[in-house]
């Protein structure tokens, strides 16, 4: 017979030093000089957390003062916050129920064209999509 021995694993608490830490990607942009100019600073994966600065390295040096308030706010309002491992919000999977007469409209019409249903459907997606954004 196999016992199993229990053991605890000692978890990393994720307190202010260790959201500081993270190496999260920062993007930096131009301002044109109609808004001000400048350079706009921010960390994408920390929503609000941005800053701008007259010069790349001043916006830089800024957003590092903004994301320690930032981090200090979300820890005391107890929000959570992301991490650049943490696994994607959108996988580019989802599953959609539709009425079987569009199904078999879709599937028609994706063997017209000598595709799979899921390239027509997601070709079919991006067109309309790309014609909202453009409007």
């Amino acid at each position: 017979m196999r016992y199993l021995r229990k053991v605890k694993v000692k978890q990393m608490k994720k307190d202010f030093n260790y959201y500081m830490s993270l190496n999260s990607p920062v993007e930096i942009s131009v301002i044109p000089e109609d808004e001000g100019g400048g350079y706009l600073a921010c960390i994408p994966l920390l929503p609000g957390c941005m800053t701008d600065g007259e010069t790349v390295e001043e916006a830089y040096t800024n957003l590092q003062d903004v994301k320690r308030e930032w981090i200090i706010d979300m820890l005391d309002r107890g929000l959570p916050i992301n991490e650049p491992n943490m696994k994607p919000r959108f996988s580019g999977r989802f599953v959609v129920r539709v009425p079987k007469t569009l199904h078999r409209l879709l599937a028609e019409e994706s063997e017209r064209e000598g595709i799979s249903l899921n390239q027509f459907v997601n070709n079919s997606l991006a067109f309309v999509v790309g014609q909202k954004l453009a409007h």
